[in-house]
């Protein structure tokens, strides 16, 4: 209990107070990054260079030509709330710079230890001041060139508990990376340099925002951009939207600047989506980056510490006005569907050449016919010839199948699913009784009184299973005691991933099958960040991937012998697209998601004609699963509809 003279409120050290403000603005070691490059973007640079080690957790460079300070001037930049942008409160409704509160470098610098050279170009000298620990250590002449370089050295030395936190090099460069090309992207008329470990992952010189989009992306994103530019008197919009058909499962390529400063809004966001509905298949988000230039004065950036939101005045009309001039460009340049009203709606038929006799079309009836015979050993609607199709994945039945296992052991395990249950009889059936025939689906030829039981062992189990494929998706068959569909792309999904989770937990490697001419694709440097994070477990699945010659390309020497015959570029970019919305997770969950990713990839295509011999290895493969019912998502790979429901669908 207190006295009435003692005090219980006492005023915060200033190096605790600015390392409390440092856990806002500096969470990771991109934020440092964000920060220096925005002053340095503020003091007029033409060029900046950012150089990382380790991710920048042990040293971060920010370098650039800007008009540099003066000895005063570099000692007093690191104090609390130094700023040389704003003087009173009526400046904060003009706001045209991109940092203005002069906490930044006091929060890095109470948590590294800070070296900064500059020197403006009317002086000969420039000066370092050194600060650690939110101290000066010392301040010095020195030779430099004109403009400013900070290094950012054992960033969270003094707080222990935050650099513990921090995740692996390749999880924090990503986040740099990200940092980066969001300033890069918002000022295209400059040059940047991001180099790590000595290593140079962009070079990118000043040119037009679709030279700068391509330049950090890839070449393969210059066919995907539309332009998009509208001029109100209350918003200006300029930028690109990416072709409804490039969309990806993951967000991460949308970008959107107000006044050149990165913002996220989820009205403007929204307003882009809906711009493109029914252009995008459900789950799927399109690259867009796009400049809105605003009145500062109806616009408040000053509302989260690290300045990526902000309010508008005027919302609603900006997001009417966005949502118009996407949907205006992707019909400007034939992405959106369109309807020709002159067109007359009738069939387009050639007229008869000169001469020419125009037989009435007859109709040819076959009495024969009957689409549930069986001919050839061959199921009813799984006959005939594999079409190929784009998919990877080919069955091989004579081979063992998937997963090694022998034809026995799985017909064995699909035995047990089809025999399970005895047949019910609906209700006031009075049929034969068939309670004792094993599982098939009855179809009876013409002039068939009865059709002959199925074998339920040997051989003959597998070659008169009831079995064919519905719409070139599903695969269907019965058990004993109703009908069974089996989703093929699904199923064999499943198959795949047991096998890679199986070779993980018994600690083999995945035979690689070797590429004849072995290929490089653009991945970008922040997605190659995330396959080398990921390479001991794709390494076990059989990949063979090593780092191209370009900072963001990988080379593809090899792929896993059940992913042979895919597309390289398809298997990588399933991968990625599983690790991209993996995001921060552990070691053995991002290898789970790599696992998902490539079997998805490799697995059949839905759409794809089967033999029955595929049918086959499908199924037998999919219930020695030991998990047949879902795949890696937890979606449905089968349904199965017992006699009840068949019947009461004829009630």
């Amino acid at each position: 209990m207190t006295t009435a003279t003692e005090t219980v409120i006492s005023r915060l050290p200033e190096h605790v107070a600015n390392q409390i403000a440092a856990g806002e603005v500096v969470q990771r070691p991109a934020s440092v990054v964000k920060e220096l490059m925005e002053n340095a973007l503020d003091a007029g640079a033409r060029r900046i260079v950012v150089e990382l080690k380790d991710a920048g957790r042990n040293r971060i460079v920010v370098a650039d030509d800007g008009c540099g300070m003066a000895p005063a001037d570099a000692e007093a930049c690191f104090g609390r709330h130094a700023t040389s942008k704003l003087r009173s409160t009526d400046d904060l409704l003009s706001l045209a710079t991109m940092g203005f509160r002069g906490e930044a470098l006091a929060s890095i610098a109470s948590i590294a230890r800070v070296e900064l050279r500059t020197r403006r170009a009317e002086e000969e000298m420039g000066v370092e001041v050194v600060m650690e620990g939110g101290k000066c250590q010392s301040t010095e002449p020195v030779t430099c060139d004109v403009g400013s370089r900070m290094t950012v050295k054992r960033l969270f030395y003094n707080v222990p508990a935050r650099r513990n936190f921090l995740k692996s090099d390749q999880v924090e460069l990503r986040h740099c990376i990200d940092e980066f090309q969001r300033v890069a992207l918002a000022h295209a008329d400059l040059s940047f340099v991001l180099r790590h470990n000595g290593s140079e992952l962009f070079d990118l010189p000043a040119g037009s925002l679709r030279q700068r989009i391509v330049r950090i992306f890839g070449g393969k994103y210059d066919e995907r951009l539309v332009p998009v530019e509208e001029r109100t008197d209350v918003v200006g919009l300029q930028g690109f939207v990416g072709k409804p058909e490039f969309a990806r499962r993951t967000r991460g390529e949308q970008f959107l600047f107000v006044n050149g400063r990165f913002i996220r809004h989820g009205a403007f966001h929204g307003a882009v989506m809906r711009a493109m509905e029914g252009l995008l298949t459900p789950g799927q988000f399109p690259l867009y980056v796009l400049f809105l230039e605003v009145d500062p004065a109806r616009v408040d950036v000053n509302i989260h510490p690290t300045k990526v939101e902000a309010k508008f005045q005027e919302d609603r009309a900006i997001v009417a006005i966005l949502q118009a001039a996407v949907k205006r460009a992707l019909g400007r340049f034939h992405v959106a569907p369109s309807l020709d009203f002159d067109t007359e709606t009738a069939f387009d038929i050639a007229p008869p050449k000169p001469g020419q006799e125009v037989e009435e079309p007859r109709i040819q009836l076959d009495p024969d016919y009957n689409p549930f015979r069986q001919e050839g050993g061959q199921g009813s609607g799984g006959g005939g010839h594999s079409t190929g199709g784009s998919g990877t994945g080919t069955v091989n039945r004579t081979s063992g199948g998937f997963g090694g296992r022998a034809d026995r052991d799985r017909i064995e395990a699909t035995r047990r699913f089809f025999e399970s249950g005895p047949a019910q009889r609906p209700e006031g059936d009075d049929s034969g009784d068939t309670g004792d025939m094993p599982a098939r689906l009855v179809f009876s030829e013409v002039g068939q009184s009865e059709a002959e039981p199925l074998p339920t062992m040997g051989s003959g189990f597998d070659e008169q299973r009831p079995l064919f494929q519905l719409f070139g998706g599903w695969i269907v068959t019965a058990t004993r005691s109703g009908l069974v569909l089996v989703d093929q792309h699904r199923a064999h999904t499943r198959i795949l991933y047991e096998r890679f989770a199986s070779m993980a937990q018994q600690t083999l490697t995945g035979h690689a099958q070797q590429l004849l001419f072995p290929e490089d694709l653009e991945v970008g440097a922040a997605d190659r960040a995330l396959l080398e994070d990921t390479m001991p477990a794709l390494v076990a699945m059989g990949f063979n991937l090593e780092a191209g010659g370009d900072s963001g390309t990988i080379r593809v020497l090899g792929l896993p012998s059940d992913a042979a015959e895919g597309d390289p570029a398809v298997l990588v970019d399933a991968v990625l697209t599983e690790l991209r919305e993996a995001g921060e997770v552990d070691v053995d969950l991002r290898a789970s998601r790599a696992m998902a990713g490539v079997a998805r990839g490799a697995a059949i295509p839905s759409g794809r004609t089967l033999t029955r011999a595929e049918m086959l290895d499908i199924v037998d493969g999919l219930f020695a699963c030991q998990e047949p019912d879902r795949d890696p998502w937890g979606r449905p790979t089968i349904a199965t509809f017992d006699r009840e429901a068949v019947a009461s669908r004829f009630r």
